[in-house]
């Protein structure tokens, strides 16, 4: 068994067949990125830390739209009357 793989040995992968696999996976990362920036920026007036949540989504590829989603939502409401 070979413990150690070099450069040499990618070019002996398919490489469609592995595209095949991974492409769905990445087009619906790129969906929930896409949603979930679209929502903060509709939002972005109720929501809080704007930046901090841009940046969650864009650098945690797929478990920011998520985190976003369960958490960042629950945002204030503007029109609520505060005591």
């Amino acid at each position: 068994m070979k413990l150690h793989y070099g450069l040499n040995d990618f070019k002996d992968i398919d490489w469609l067949a592995v595209l095949q696999i991974a492409a769905p996976f990445i087009v619906v990362g790129l969906i929930l990125i896409l949603i979930a920036l679209f929502d903060l920026y509709r939002h972005r007036n109720e929501r809080s830390n704007v930046l901090l949540w841009t940046i969650v989504i864009l650098f945690f590829n797929t478990i920011g739209p998520i985190l976003y989603f369960t958490i960042g939502r629950k945002g204030e409401k503007p029109n609520e009357v505060r005591n």
